[in-house]
């Protein structure tokens, strides 16, 4: 990806809960580019961080420490009145959940139109009521569901109807955060090629939060992994899946279900166990063992990464 423009910059970041004896770091001295055009994916266990980070992208979440920029321009902390508006309609959000996401009191036509209100981003109702019939049709809907409740739909359609939400206000970039992981699994290959052909279509970047590696490998450019708010690994996609280098990223590629049932049945797990680092002298880093394939851990741990890489 080098030498593509950088839509997102994620320098150092820290984000901590509480305060005194109940703080808590949820993510530890993260740093991540995000170029143009990609879909980056975040991909842990339940409780790594992934999601709070990409609610900091978007400015849901407090930052306690680094910074954020889009564009160029930093947007974390306190930033101008007219940022914050800027970002808020050009970095938008799919949510996990396509059920409570969604206003179940208000019709889809309300649901799809809350932004464009919000920001006046219409010349007039029958403006407003194209750009929602315009939105529905990219995400595979008919224009007649605008006056429908969420109640109605299916998981699928629900979730389609919150992708419309987030299309309909024009952004650049999105944070879908796992999806797919509520849908039937019948249902996951439609959304997941909607997502691929919508950013085709729309020039559109992407923050994919998932668990699932086997999901990842399908929509994702590069991987980030990320274990008790830390990034241990980051390569482009095949390069992850061919050469895992951090026993957490081998933990979890063990993990992927085999569409065969005998390669399922004597597949061997690999259990991640934190307790095979000793930082306690030779404290871990982060470095880069061959062009584009980041790696943490200490000295010790480099040497047999970069014999494995094949580096130097």
């Amino acid at each position: 990806m080098t030498g593509n423009e950088k839509l997102i910059e994620v320098k150092n970041l820290k984000v901590t809960y509480g305060t005194g004896r109940k703080e808590f770091t949820a993510i530890k001295d993260v740093s991540f580019d995000i170029y143009k055009n990609e879909t980056f994916a975040l991909v842990g266990e339940s409780g790594s961080g992934k999601t709070t980070i990409g609610r900091a992208i978007l400015r849901l979440v407090p930052v306690s420490g680094g910074e954020i920029f889009f564009k160029g321009q930093r947007i974390s902390g306190k930033i101008p009145a007219g940022l914050d508006r800027e970002i808020i309609r050009k970095c938008q959000m799919i949510f996990q959940d396509p059920m409570s996401s969604l206003n179940e009191r208000a019709k889809v036509d309300y649901i799809i139109s809350e932004g464009l209100y919000n920001f006046r981003l219409f010349d007039d109702p029958a403006d407003r009521k194209a750009k929602v019939e315009k939105a529905l049709r990219e995400v595979g809907l008919l224009p007649d569901f605008a006056s429908r409740f969420p109640h109605e739909f299916s998981g699928g359609q629900r979730q389609r109807i919150g992708i419309g939400r987030a299309l309909v206000m024009e952004p650049e970039f999105i944070v879908a955060d796992e999806p797919i992981s509520a849908l039937d699994v019948s249902i996951r290959a439609q959304v997941l090629n909607l997502l691929n052909r919508l950013k085709k279509n729309r020039n559109l970047t992407y923050l994919f939060i998932s668990h699932d590696l086997s999901v990842i490998r399908f929509i994702a450019d590069r991987i980030a992994v990320i274990h008790l708010g830390e990034i241990v690994e980051l390569s482009e996609t095949e390069e992850l899946f061919r050469n895992p280098l951090h026993p957490y990223t081998k933990a979890l590629l063990s993990a992927i279900s085999q569409p065969d049932p005998e390669e399922e049945r004597n597949k061997k797990l690999f259990v991640y166990n934190p307790s095979v680092h000793d930082y306690s002298v030779d404290k871990p880093f982060w470095k880069e063992i061959i062009p584009g394939h980041f790696v943490y851990g200490n000295r010790r741990e480099m040497e047999e990464y970069q014999q494995k890489a094949g580096g130097k």
